[in-house]
């Protein structure tokens, strides 16, 4: 059986947090029990710097990157989307989604999409509707859903203040868990509630 793969967008200020619950479900599988491939992509092969600190250095380049090859494109949030760049990254969202394959943005990322016009005729959430109502080319006031994440076809999305309900959403939305395992998930990482324990780690 092939190994399905992920693909991370790696830029300068990526907010370490707002992604970092999803990657380790999706490359450890220890709850779904399906093990993913986590691949790092940026526009150029020098290594970038997150909000925390850390330097990573990208294992591909964006250019050579094509939505038949993988199985979901994650976008966290970064100075960058409110400084109106990611334009190569809603490019590669739109071809992703053109082709069918899961995109899942967080934070500044759904502004950045926005702007794009991606969230126009898909439900969506983000930090809060104001703040894709600021950005010129937003036009899905109307397919704002006021929740911590929101699975709208192919593309999820969640606010800042979301990262494990954004996880839940994607692994949702992948089919890697039923919701009884997705909901002890978030009753433990999100609401401390260690009784919900033994059916997460007895799901699979």
């Amino acid at each position: 059986m092939t190994t399905s793969t992920a693909h991370i967008a790696l830029y300068d200020t990526l907010a370490d947090w707002e992604i970092g619950h999803l990657l380790v479900e999706l490359r450890t599988g220890r709850f779904t029990g399906t093990p993913w491939n986590v691949v790092t992509v940026a526009e150029s092969a020098e290594p970038i710097t997150t909000m925390g600190g850390l330097r990573v250095l990208p294992d591909m380049v964006l250019a050579d990157l094509e939505p038949g090859a993988s199985g979901l494109l994650v976008l966290a949030g970064a100075a960058m989307w409110d400084e109106g760049g990611g334009r190569a990254w809603a490019d590669a969202a739109r071809r992703f989604l053109d082709a069918g394959v899961p995109v899942a943005a967080i934070c500044g990322a759904t502004a950045g999409l926005a702007r794009a016009g991606l969230l126009d005729d898909r439900d969506h959430t983000s930090a809060a509707v104001e703040y894709l109502t600021s950005f010129d080319g937003y036009h899905g006031k109307d397919r704002y859903v006021d929740a911590r994440a929101v699975v709208g076809g192919d593309l999820i999305t969640a606010g800042p203040d979301s990262p494990v309900q954004f996880a839940r959403a994607t692994l949702s939305r992948l089919g890697l868990a039923p919701e009884r395992t997705l909901q002890a998930y978030e009753d433990v990482f999100h609401g401390a509630d260690a009784s919900a324990y033994p059916a997460l780690v007895g799901a699979h």
